[in-house]
């Protein structure tokens, strides 16, 4: 099969780029320094090209990719950092799993589900789940009293991925990471954990990198400077062509929109284009040079999260052959 054999949309993964990805990330984080977050993907096969690397523990974000990826034998060091109030389905997996808590009905969730190892989510700058450092010892004696085991702290500095310039990057990462580092000292344990891929460079305070855009890439990473090939495309076709008509300029529509783009950092790029908007099925675009009615193009999105989770699978390619299919196993709730 070729490219031109999909009907599109369609969500296409360069396999060379991502090779070359998952290379140069393991060479600066080797091991267990990098536990690779699965919610950029959704994918246990690419999660399994990841193990190769010889990372064995991973991150998820929702039950759902704790259980696809206990399901696909990879449940060997599951990490869901993030709070649930229903733990009941992780308790009864045959994986290893470990759960953030960041308050008493967290804890509560991790007892009730049979959870028994958890770490405390500490708030290290970023306005969203975590407890603050000065109570996160408080939390940790409950969880042991309540008979788990508290493996350490974890806190993401999610609001410096994409900030500045990559020194100020690490200065205030520095300022994040001695809240975090403050925590663990009342905490305890043996892992600290945080970071990501727009940090994975400079924060060297935490034992493990909770990464994972770095493998599939999207432009505003790229436009920060983060330094991995651009993997992920989504595959449209020119559906309609308007010629110049006095001072309204030419544009042409490709059927790739809304509701297959993640669209919360902004417009897709189109390589030889301006994009002008996206709407429910179309992008809005003028090229410069001519397209025509049936082109094919790639558009590459901005956020690489949630543009995979709008598909049910990947299309494995080097240049315009395809080399296999991937489900999108993770997606979903």
């Amino acid at each position: 099969m070729t490219l031109h054999d999909l009907t599109t949309p369609a969500l296409l993964v360069d396999v060379d780029a991502v090779e070359a990805n998952l290379a140069d990330m393991a060479a600066v984080l080797p091991g267990s320094r990098l536990r690779p977050h699965v919610k950029a993907h959704k994918a246990t096969a690419l999660a399994r090209w990841q193990s190769g690397f010889g990372h064995a523990g991973f991150t998820c974000a929702t039950i759902r990719e704790v259980e696809g990826m206990a399901a696909a034998g990879l449940g060997q060091d599951l990490l869901l950092a993030n709070e649930v109030l229903d733990a009941r389905r992780l308790g009864a997996l045959d994986a290893r799993v470990t759960l953030a808590i960041d308050s008493r009905e967290t804890l509560d969730a991790a007892v009730a589900g049979g959870v028994r190892e958890v770490l405390v989510d500490v708030n290290v700058g970023l306005p969203r789940c975590g407890i603050a450092p000065d109570r996160a010892g408080w939390l940790a004696d409950r969880a042991r009293a309540a008979g788990l085991t508290v493996r350490g702290v974890m806190g993401y500095e999610g609001h410096l991925m994409m900030y500045g310039e990559a020194a100020e990057r690490a200065e205030l990462t520095e300022e994040c990471m001695a809240k975090l580092l403050a925590a663990h000292a009342d905490v305890g344990g043996e892992l600290v954990s945080g970071g990501g891929t727009g940090t994975y460079a400079v924060n060297t305070w935490v034992d493990e990198i909770q990464a994972g855009s770095y493998a599939l890439m999207d432009t505003a990473y790229s436009a920060a400077g983060v330094p991995f090939r651009q993997a992920l495309t989504v595959l449209a076709s020119v559906i309609s062509v308007t010629a110049p008509a006095g001072e309204m300029p030419g544009y042409a529509v490709a059927d790739v929109g809304l509701k297959s783009l993640g669209m919360d950092h902004g417009n897709p790029t189109i390589p030889g284009a301006q994009v002008w908007f996206c709407s429910d099925e179309h992008t809005t675009f003028a090229a410069e040079q001519p397209v025509a009615v049936g082109d094919r193009i790639r558009v590459l999105p901005a956020h690489v999260d949630p543009t995979v989770a709008l598909h049910e699978r990947m299309y494995l390619v080097r240049g315009e052959e395809i080399l296999d299919t991937w489900p999108v196993d993770l997606r979903g709730w």
